[in-house]
């Protein structure tokens, strides 16, 4: 299955980094450049994004100057930045940008907008694998070597959440939050049960990693 592409141009290799490997874990392919000018001359050779994250301080050429690049090759952009006065986040947003996040962010803030911007331009892979399951997000139906497993609707909706974010530990918080809505009124053993479920319906009893005190991590 083919993977949304994503460039990454970060100067700091540390945050690019922690990025970067977040991006792969979740199940996107992720290309990092250092340099606001050698990420622009790139895109002659290969322009084939889904979606640019830029910081707007780069050296070579700045965060908002690549914007010409990025709609000349018609590629979505979201910044991120420590610049977080009013008048830049205007600027970016006018020039085009689909999002603006000010510099700290949570990671999983960062791959919830990075979705949402995928799917409202129409890019989003709507196939996830994880586990040896192929998810198909439009028929909400999930398979394994082609044979397809029933799930309820909000166990389905519970391995998604899981399977977009493949490696990364969720709180039950979080889990309930995003699943149930935040508005559920209910308590987090609905989360513990709905696991449960999956371990036995889809044998992820080695893949749904229950994580002490926290949540569960789905392992790929």
């Amino acid at each position: 299955m083919a993977r949304n592409r994503i460039l990454v141009v970060e100067d700091d290799e540390a945050i690019s980094k922690v990025i970067v490997k977040n991006l792969i874990s979740t199940g996107y392919a992720a290309t990092p450049f250092y340099d606001g000018a050698q990420a622009a001359e790139s895109l002659s050779i290969d322009a084939d994004y889904d979606l640019a994250l830029l910081d707007v301080m780069l050296p070579g050429l700045a965060g908002f100057e690549l914007m010409a690049y990025m709609k000349h090759y018609d590629i979505p952009v979201i910044y991120l930045t420590a610049k977080a006065d009013v008048d830049s986040k205007i600027q970016g947003l006018r020039n085009g940008a689909e999002d603006y996040i000010v510099k700290p962010f949570e990671v999983l803030e960062l791959l919830v907008r990075v979705e949402k911007v995928l799917e409202r331009t129409g890019r989003l892979q709507q196939t996830l694998t994880a586990a040896g399951l192929e998810i198909n997000l439009l028929e909400r139906s999930v398979r394994r070597g082609g044979v397809e497993i029933i799930l309820k609707p909000m166990e389905f909706d519970l391995l998604v959440m899981l399977a977009k974010n493949k490696n990364i530990a969720l709180t039950r918080d979080c889990l309930l939050h995003r699943v149930w809505g935040v508005d559920y009124a209910g308590e987090t053993r609905t989360v513990d049960v709905h696991i449960g479920q999956l371990r036995k319906k889809l044998g992820l009893f080695d893949n749904i990693k229950t994580i002490s005190k926290m949540g569960y991590r789905l392992e790929d």
